[in-house]
């Protein structure tokens, strides 16, 4: 028997395919402004918007700034005659009509499915989220969703997870594991608030020694096989 009854998972790179609808929206956007959709270029903006969200995290941009100046970043770089505000407001349109799910993630979700009381915790756009979210196989599966932009505060944000906390009817620190891909958002926030860890990490990246990470898989079955153990 488990010694866990309330699941938090994380969204994107964990349970959705966030880096295909990106890549697919991002070269949407720069087909659209006449701009270069080689790999080189989606790559830069990968990197790009993955910093700006780990500054959002940290508390260095505002959301609303982060939206705009990760595209200004993209132009100045490659020096392109386009409108960062233009570009900027058409993405997370773009964005939003892009739901995919990681192959096996339904499965999971299924199998952990009556088990638990299952949450997803993510950071992002309310807009992009639910368009992503909603119509996909694997929401069903959840009691609710908490979007960064509805609690107030993000991922690792004590705030954030006080907020989550809150929401969840007979919550126990002792029975409650966060799923996640990322180390600075998902495993940081799990340790900030005084939960147990399970670091989603299929690309087999070392643990960084610094982190008290309870538990790290590899693959969906790895999750399955921690949580319902």
């Amino acid at each position: 028997m488990s010694k866990y009854t309330t699941l938090l998972f994380d969204a994107d790179a964990t349970l959705l395919d966030f880096k295909r609808s990106e890549t697919e929206a991002v070269i949407e956007c720069l087909n659209t402004y006449g701009l270069p959709s080689t790999p080189d270029v989606i790559e830069k903006y990968s990197q790009i918007n993955a910093e700006y969200w780990k500054m959002l995290e940290r508390g260095e941009i505002e959301k609303e700034k982060l939206y705009i100046a990760r595209w200004q970043t993209l132009i100045d770089f490659y020096g392109f005659d386009c409108s960062a505000e233009d570009i900027g407001h058409d993405y997370p349109e773009r964005l939003a009509e892009k739901s995919y799910v990681l192959d096996g993630a339904v499965e999971l979700c299924e199998s952990l499915h009556g088990k638990f009381n299952m949450y997803i915790v993510t950071n992002g756009q309310k807009m992009v989220q639910q368009k992503r979210l909603f119509p996909s196989p694997v929401f069903k599966y959840f009691d609710k969703c908490f979007i960064s932009e509805d609690i107030g505060h993000e991922k690792p944000s004590v705030k954030y997870f006080e907020k989550v906390i809150e929401q969840i009817p007979q919550y126990d620190p002792e029975k409650t594991i966060i799923i996640g891909d990322s180390l600075t958002s998902d495993m940081q926030g799990g340790i900030n608030i005084g939960i147990d860890t399970c670091w989603y990490n299929p690309s087999g990246k070392e643990k960084p020694c610094n982190m008290n990470i309870t538990y790290v898989a590899k693959s969906f079955e790895e999750i399955a096989n921690i949580l319902l153990k």
